[in-house]
């Protein structure tokens, strides 16, 4: 079962007529558990008839190269994780009954290819080059990120800040407008992740240069504590859509927290769009990014 939040009111509204997920995995976050992305991948089927899932290998070396890797030590690293994750999902679509498994996964190389990808991507990256208020609020992510693995009293340095931002860009056509890349024939589309983001808050709002094409909303999607399940009949209830307003802490898009092997408890799987609202929406703990 899962709990879940639409990140804003507006996301709310997305939800409604949302037909497509695009589910966010991060690289190096032990969450991403092979179970973990079956109990995801059947609700997302269930609740949304399609879905995706969204896997920045070959991205994560920016991050990489910016803690000090480098250009080739960091792809190699990406590259080894990111099959190591793209076989976890391959694993948890074959056992759901997916019979191409590899046509929902989203990964650098068949984004490279992709015409609206490359579209948003080339827009994004000319509005962090001429607008100081967005670039700074890119800056401001991948600060996150950076700040939790350098040395305690280190700041990034502006060439740190600049190698880690190009891992943010890389994500933001996703957000914009997921339904779009994956050419599902769907004309909502909600991005699924386990955490807030605070960009991402102010984004859908509107309150950026950059704004998310008509029909894509974010889903923050939390498993359910057992001792926090609801009575029966509650299960299939959209939420009301509501802003949940700003939570504290600075948001990021943490790439490589928890790098171990994945571990952690499992959750019985979920089912249903609309599974009640709960503690999805309480706070900014990262674990890794989405995104």
């Amino acid at each position: 079962m899962f709990d879940i939040e639409p990140l804003t009111e507006r996301c709310g509204t997305v939800l409604r007529e949302a037909s497509h997920a695009c589910i966010g995995v991060s690289p190096f976050n032990s969450y991403f558990s092979t179970r973990r992305l079956t109990e995801l991948a059947g609700w997302a089927l269930s609740a949304f008839g399609s879905c995706h899932f969204f896997v920045p290998d070959a991205a994560a070396a920016y991050t990489l190269e910016a803690l000090g890797d480098t250009p080739e030590r960091a792809r190699h690293k990406a590259g080894r994780q990111g099959r190591y994750v793209r076989n976890k999902v391959t694993t948890a679509l074959r056992t759901l009954g997916v019979a191409e498994p590899a046509d929902l996964i989203l990964g650098m190389d068949r984004l490279s290819q992709n015409a609206r990808y490359r579209e948003l991507l080339d827009a994004a990256q000319l509005l962090f080059e001429t607008d100081a208020a967005f670039r700074a609020a890119c800056l401001d992510a991948s600060l996150w990120v950076l700040d939790r693995k350098l040395p305690p009293g280190a700041r990034p340095t502006p060439e740190q800040l600049g190698k880690a931002v190009r891992y943010f860009l890389a994500e933001l056509p996703l957000f914009t407008d997921s339904a779009g890349i994956a050419g599902a024939g769907a004309r909502s589309s909600m991005f699924v992740y386990h955490h807030r983001v605070r960009f991402l808050e102010r984004f859908y709002r509107g309150e950026l240069t950059w704004s998310p094409a008509p029909g894509q909303g974010f889903l923050v999607v939390r498993e359910r504590p057992p001792r926090n399940s609801v009575p029966d009949g509650r299960d299939n209830l959209i939420p009301p859509p509501r802003d949940a307003g700003p939570a504290p802490g600075r948001a990021g898009m943490d790439l490589i927290a928890n790098a171990s092997p994945e571990t952690g408890p499992e959750s019985p799987p979920g089912a249903g769009k609309g599974i009640s609202p709960g503690p999805a929406a309480a706070g900014h703990e990262h674990t890794g990014a989405a995104s």
